[in-house]
């Protein structure tokens, strides 16, 4: 189910990496204190948390601070494509899954990361290591969502996972969308026409740089409002297609990572504020 929200309205949402400098307490503590209401959690900083306290505590910070949880991350290699780490790779998304399950949380997303070529019998087994995945996910109540990434040389397009998802056919598989990675990468606008009516399960928000699309890197992800990406467009498209989940905002600037969390969210927080508003979805 999509995040609570207004009809035909969203909400804003910060991604943990964002201020991944700061650790999982004083990235959320910071961010509360910013106004920020819903989170995306990330696992590599969950288990750093782990190595000197308990998952219940993890639990409590967010909840203590008023916060919710919207949805959580395993970044991890072959989890739907065929691979030499699979097998390791679907033990860490059981783990992922039960952890933030615990938690709370109701969703989990995976990246499409693999590093080797890509065949058209790779695409063939798609759908069915995305339902062993969903299948997965279905043991612990989660929806897994796949984040098609345009680094990849499997599902980096929109047009690409969605096709997968629609043929591995698993009712807790869900496609999500990257703003970065869909304007920056092979997709067109047109493509948002493809999504169906309330399919979109979650949804990474951010702007892009003024350089060369050859160019774009870590980097080129700026605060929505900054950059060139029509996001106000992308945005009114996206509640035409009945999404009214969470944005949330995934940024890699050195400046933001390692800066202050109460700054950090401040700026982004005012600077998403007009451009959701513009775009009617506040």
């Amino acid at each position: 189910m999509p995040l609570s929200a207004a009809p035909g309205k969203m909400s804003l949402c910060m991604h943990q990496g964002t201020s991944r400098a700061a650790g999982y307490r004083k990235s959320l503590e910071g961010w509360a204190k910013a106004g920020i209401k819903n989170v995306e959690l990330s696992d590599t900083m969950l288990e750093a948390f782990l190595k000197t306290d308990t998952l219940d505590a993890a639990g409590k910070v967010f909840k203590d601070l008023g916060m919710t949880a919207v949805s959580s991350q395993a970044v991890l290699p072959d989890v739907w494509i065929t691979g030499p780490a699979r097998a390791a790779s679907l033990e860490t998304f059981k783990k992922r899954c039960e952890q933030f399950s615990t938690m709370g949380l109701k969703k989990i997303y995976c990246p499409s990361v693999t590093n080797r070529k890509v065949t058209m019998e790779d695409y063939k087994a798609t759908p069915g290591c995305i339902h062993e995945a969903g299948e997965i996910a279905k043991q612990f109540d989660m929806t897994a969502m796949i984040e098609f990434a345009r680094t990849s040389t499997h599902l980096a397009t929109l047009t690409s996972a969605l096709k997968m998802i629609r043929e591995a056919n698993h009712p807790n598989v869900r496609p999500m969308m990257d703003f970065f990675h869909f304007w920056s990468g092979l997709s067109k606008f047109e493509d948002l026409d493809l999504f169906q009516h309330g399919e979109l399960a979650h949804a990474h928000f951010q702007d892009v740089a003024d350089v060369p699309k050859e160019l774009y890197d870590n980097n080129s992800r700026l605060i929505p409002g900054d950059g060139v990406a029509p996001v106000g467009k992308i945005l009114k498209k996206l509640s035409e297609k009945g999404y009214t989940g969470a944005l949330s905002v995934e940024l890699f600037l050195n400046d933001l990572v390692n800066g202050d969390p109460y700054e950090v969210a401040k700026q982004i927080k005012e600077k998403c504020d007009v451009v959701m508003h513009q775009a009617k979805v506040a």
